[in-house]
């Protein structure tokens, strides 16, 4: 693991210490991990993240959370103030030949086609290999659902095949770490489910992902794991499942008799019960909703309608910092 005790000329090529188990355990490892500019403004405040191997882990926050910076710290691109860190188990120097990344969006050549411009990435790549480059770049497009348009000009690109088709040089050699920097910003819908299903896929060939986004309801989609940024500070970090574990899910019922239906969720010893408008909601606890449903019919309640609330990023994030930010884009 990379030790970095200095503003500038951090060592990037140390080797990791022997026996750091967790180093070569995780695609990603960071402890106390800080930058901060001149002038004084911390980026990024002491932070120890583990992104486990083979998943696929999102990074969230606010735009200005910290995000872009820890990815180009991790990436050899800046210089870090103090902490540690490892890449695949390496110093970044040493782990970028298998780590494929996309940051802050493609730039391709409008006029080249997608296959044309791929070449002339992967022959700016002082370690790709000249002999295998159209096997090669043949393989990224089809990984990415774009052989029918390579001889298609990028001008004439969708959003999603231009996203696509930049995740394809990230892919040019074998990967075993893909980082993307907020690879669905700007899509449209359409463009959000391919490149989500691409991340899915890539994924399960046994690459881990790391997704930087702003966007809450995209990172329970795709990913497995999350860890929660704001203000470059971590405030929480875990599976999916797990960081909403403690939170309270709610049911919700429809109902135009409101009052009656309180009534009968606090009978069943129901927690919190809020009465509103043609809806009552209350802690589900270890309630079946199939019991609260026949509970209310049986007591004469009309219901419209009822549903299991189980909490979201979103929730959690508001309940950690009080805040929100971007949940659809």
């Amino acid at each position: 693991m990379t030790a970095v005790t200095q503003e500038a000329g951090a060592p990037f090529g140390a080797a990791p210490p022997s026996g750091d188990s967790e180093a070569a355990s995780e695609a990603i490892v960071t402890r106390g991990l800080t930058k901060r500019f001149r002038g004084g403004q911390v980026a990024v405040d002491a932070l120890d993240l583990a992104v486990p191997r083979g998943s696929v882990f999102g990074f969230l926050g606010p735009n200005g959370s910290g995000k872009t910076t820890t990815i180009r710290m991790l990436l050899g691109l800046v210089a870090p103030t103090a902490g540690e860190y490892s890449v695949l188990g390496l110093p970044p120097a040493h782990a970028l030949p298998r780590v494929g990344a996309l940051v802050e969006g493609p730039a391709f050549y409008p006029y080249l086609s997608g296959a044309a411009n791929l070449m002339r990435f992967d022959a700016a790549d002082p370690t790709a290999q000249r002999a295998t480059a159209k096997r090669r770049i043949g393989e990224a497009l089809e990984r990415v659902g774009l052989s029918a348009a390579a001889g298609k000009r990028y001008r004439n690109y969708s959003l999603g095949m231009r996203q696509r088709l930049a995740i394809a040089a990230a892919l040019l050699g074998p990967r075993e770490l893909l980082i993307l920097d907020e690879p669905t910003n700007g899509l449209d819908p359409q463009g959000t489910r391919e490149v989500r299903a691409l991340v899915r896929e890539i994924a399960a060939d046994g690459t881990t992902v790391f997704v930087s986004s702003h966007l809450l309801g995209e990172v329970e989609q795709m990913c497995t794991h999350a860890a929660i940024m704001r203000t470059g500070k971590l405030v929480a970090q875990g599976t999916i499942a797990s960081l909403s574990s403690g939170r309270v899910a709610r049911v919700k019922v429809e109902t135009p008799d409101a009052a009656d239906a309180a009534r009968v969720l606090g009978t069943l010893g129901l927690a919190d019960v809020r009465a509103g408008d043609g809806e009552v909601t209350a802690e589900l606890g270890g309630h079946a909703p199939e019991e609260i449903n026949a509970a209310l019919v049986g007591q004469g309640v009309a219901v419209r309608g009822l549903a299991v609330e189980r909490p979201s990023l979103e929730d959690v994030f508001v309940g950690l910092t009080g805040e929100g930010f971007d949940v659809d884009g």
